[in-house]
């Protein structure tokens, strides 16, 4: 099997939990979520943002690691997915916590990225890839609107930046829609493409 095609596709005898990856997204989530929780008991929106920086960073980091050290596993995808929700969750709560009126958009922020976009990512799983990032050898357009570096960028952090500099809400909730109807439209092609469900097993 070529390098590049090992790197895209799963290897279950490679797959486990602990890996210098899954130990910096560990580490990552923790420092974020305490840098987040004290920022909203103390009303410091410095702090708040510092809590985003480092989950940011981190979560660069992590998945950084994980290709240049060859660690890249499915436990790892998944554990990134679902940390990345917390930490999100945890610095959107906090900054409607001090500015109430974002909690509009960061209401409808949350549940697009907390269960519509976490659907997509997940997706991933039914497929024999390491992680949504390889989903272009699935369905290009879908790993093209959601997964790819611009995607990723406008789709995580374009948000918290406008709320951040600009303050208006408005602004923020209409990239906020945008969002959710650019998932229901992903979601919608993923349907298309039709998700594989196992094999049953012979008993």
């Amino acid at each position: 099997m070529p390098a590049s095609d090992r790197a895209i596709h799963a290897d279950a005898s490679v797959e486990r939990l602990w890996t210098g990856a899954t130990v910096i997204t560990f580490v990552r989530t923790l420092a974020s979520l305490a840098l987040c929780l004290v920022a909203a008991v103390e009303q410091d929106r410095t702090l708040l943002i510092v809590g985003l920086v480092v989950y940011w960073v981190g979560d660069m980091a992590d998945g950084g690691y994980a290709r240049l050290f060859d660690c890249e596993t499915r436990i790892g995808g998944v554990l990134d997915i679902m940390c990345d929700r917390i930490n999100c969750a945890a610095f959107y709560i906090g900054l409607a916590w001090l500015e109430p009126e974002m909690v509009l958009p960061v209401s409808v922020y949350l549940f697009n990225f907390m269960v519509i976009d976490m659907f997509l990512s997940l997706a991933f799983l039914a497929w024999p890839i390491r992680s949504p990032n390889y989903f272009y050898v699935v369905d290009r357009r879908i790993y093209t609107w959601n997964w790819s570096k611009p995607a990723k960028a406008v789709n995580s952090s374009l948000f918290a930046v406008l709320l951040l500099v600009t303050g208006w809400w408005q602004v923020g909730l209409v990239i906020a829609l945008a969002l959710v109807v650019l998932k229901c439209v992903s979601m919608r092609w993923l349907f298309q493409l039709g998700i594989p469900v196992p094999e049953r097993a012979a008993v």
